[in-house]
């Protein structure tokens, strides 16, 4: 990925089971699972910034106006610190914008690191949840983004034993953690994907399913994502939402490589009625036809069609 999320995230200075639900964790999933607004996240206007050498946030006014002026009315923005969340807060009622769930890097495979880690996510859910926040979205970063190092298993024990301690400790604060990946936990037999979901509580780690990086880590698998969501679909709170057609990231969310009416037929089926979350980014071979406005109403209009069934 030629603009990682990460990247996104060291960059941002101007905000400076297959296991069933136990009766408990239904209620938990309650507090999500009403229909929401279509939300939609920075990093993909992260990646329609930076084609136009511009910065997302460099000014919130002018970003948080183009924002609305797509129609959006949810936002999940990318926090490093608890400050950032402060600094974010004026702007939300200003632009009439919900955050009902945000997203934040952490490191989880390293004893001597962990902690300060889940202090660190527990410092910004904490300023977060005030504003409306409900679900906490973290990826524990790979030993080095874009290498093809794995983590050990010892390594991988450690994570899903602090993943774990981490949604406890959010779970106490009446918020939801979600795990999520990117590609390379779907590499290797997703060895390191399906041991942070069956090693850890359903009650303490749900998923945020991001459909694309399931597919393209899978080696553009459809098999691969559809079986995650008939293994996992009951944990799933989240769904980060892109398309791409003939593995190239489109500029806008429509028909192609991914099925998504068979994934909301699925979920539905499921009885999941997880927060929606656009994230329809640019890579270096997508089209460039538009701007992000016009792009992101394109957006919605699509995705509340294929996803009727579940915003009803």
């Amino acid at each position: 990925m030629s603009s990682s999320r990460r990247h996104f995230l060291s960059s941002l200075t101007a905000l400076t089971g297959a296991t069933l639900l136990t009766d408990n964790q239904q209620l938990r999933a309650g507090a999500v699972a009403r229909p929401q607004p279509i939300s939609c996240n920075a990093y993909t206007w992260n990646t329609f910034y930076g084609r136009e050498k511009k910065q997302w946030m460099a000014n919130p006014d002018a970003s948080l106006t183009e924002f609305t002026q797509a129609g959006l009315t949810a936002y999940e923005p990318s926090f490093n610190t608890a400050d950032e969340v402060k600094k974010l807060a004026p702007y939300l009622p200003k632009y009439r914008l919900s955050m009902p769930s945000l997203y934040v890097n952490s490191t989880l495979h390293r004893a001597d690191e962990a902690q300060k880690s889940i202090d660190s996510v527990l410092a910004i859910a904490d300023a977060a949840k005030p504003l409306g926040t409900t679900i906490i979205v973290t990826n524990p970063s790979p030993i080095k983004w874009g290498s093809e190092d794995d983590k050990s298993d010892a390594d991988l024990m450690e994570q899903a034993k602090n993943l774990d301690r981490l949604g406890a400790e959010l779970r106490k604060r009446g918020l939801t953690l979600a795990y999520h990946t990117h590609a390379p936990e779907h590499r290797q037999a997703a060895r390191e994907f399906h041991h942070m979901l069956l090693a850890s509580d359903p009650k303490n780690v749900s998923l945020c399913l991001d459909a694309h990086w399931v597919y393209r880590g899978s080696g553009n698998s459809q098999i691969a994502l559809f079986d995650v969501v008939k293994l996992y679909g009951k944990r799933i709170v989240e769904v980060h939402i892109r398309q791409s057609k003939g593995g190239i990231w489109q500029e806008i969310f429509t028909d192609g490589d991914i099925d998504y009416r068979r994934l909301a037929a699925d979920l539905k089926a499921q009885g999941v009625r997880p927060l929606l979350v656009l994230e329809q980014c640019l890579e270096k071979d997508s089209p460039n036809t538009m701007g992000p406005i016009e792009a992101h109403k394109q957006d919605l209009v699509y995705a509340k069609e294929v996803f009727a069934s579940l915003l009803s």
